[in-house]
């Protein structure tokens, strides 16, 4: 693991630092990004380590914030999410901020956080992050009409597969269950499986081409599919091709990892 296998965004954060303390806090930043979903707690050291080098740098304490949620550790997480706001003046990771609200049990707080900034101001992705979070909090206090109130968003279309598609419609589904809506919560649920299928279908095709997903029918009654923001129409394409260009470029991105969440992410749960 060297210092290069942290994006470069985050590489750029720690040159007001030496050189060989650069590298080294590059490398435990890195690591952090490695290790985040299979060993969350040493994740978390490694974050831990990257701070008592680097502690003024907002992506280190960024990646302390991410490690610490992933290990429970919500009280931290916050404390570490406040530090990185006021050192880079960001609202990427209000998602967060709102999740760990609740994650101590201050529901009533959390919604207040989500509240206190203007959505329009946010990035797509984490705009659909911060719905998933109010709505959660929204659960927490027994507020299930208001909880599905808050994913009624534009970004929550069926027949179009973002990457935040899959975590949007599930908690749908997961709403419309604790309503007793059963029938809307499997189609919702099965909607967001045929999104993960389509976006992992895509993951790593070209800039300009996107997987032909083959059962159409499944997503758009239509017949189109889209597919980060390349709609695809069933007669435009050749039935016996796997891939296809399209004309927009590709804008949805998977950032689930914390290497690339560092560069400037967005708040989640």
């Amino acid at each position: 693991m060297t210092a290069w296998d942290l994006p470069g965004a985050a590489r750029n954060e720690l040159k007001t630092l030496s050189k060989d303390n650069a590298e080294n806090v590059a490398r435990h930043l890195a690591m952090a990004a490695r290790l985040i979903d299979d060993d969350p707690e040493l994740a978390h050291q490694h974050a831990l380590a990257a701070s008592r080098s680097a502690g003024r740098v907002g992506v280190v304490r960024e990646t302390v914030a991410i490690t610490a949620y992933a290990v429970g550790d919500f009280a931290l997480a916050l404390r570490e999410l406040r530090t990185h706001r006021r050192i880079t003046g960001s609202d990427e990771q209000l998602p967060l901020i709102v999740d760990s609200e609740r994650g101590v049990g201050r529901p009533d707080r959390a919604l207040e956080e989500g509240r206190a900034v203007d959505r329009s101001t946010l990035t797509v992705p984490v705009r659909v992050q911060l719905a998933i979070a109010m709505s959660g909090a929204r659960l927490d206090l027994g507020e299930t009409e208001r909880a599905l109130q808050e994913l009624e968003i534009p970004e929550a279309d069926p027949d179009r597969a973002f990457e935040w598609s899959p975590a949007l419609f599930s908690a749908r589904a997961a709403v419309l269950e604790e309503l007793g809506r059963q029938e809307e919560a499997s189609e919702w649920e099965r909607r967001a499986q045929i999104a993960a299928d389509a976006l992992d279908a895509a993951a790593g095709v070209a800039d300009r081409e996107v997987i032909v997903v083959e059962e159409i029918d499944l997503i758009d009654d239509e017949g189109g599919v889209d597919v980060a923001s390349g709609v695809i129409p069933v007669d435009d394409v050749d039935a016996d091709a796997a891939v296809a260009p399209y004309e927009d470029a590709v804008d949805g991105s998977a950032q689930s990892d914390v290497d690339d969440r560092s560069g400037d992410r967005e708040d989640e749960r």
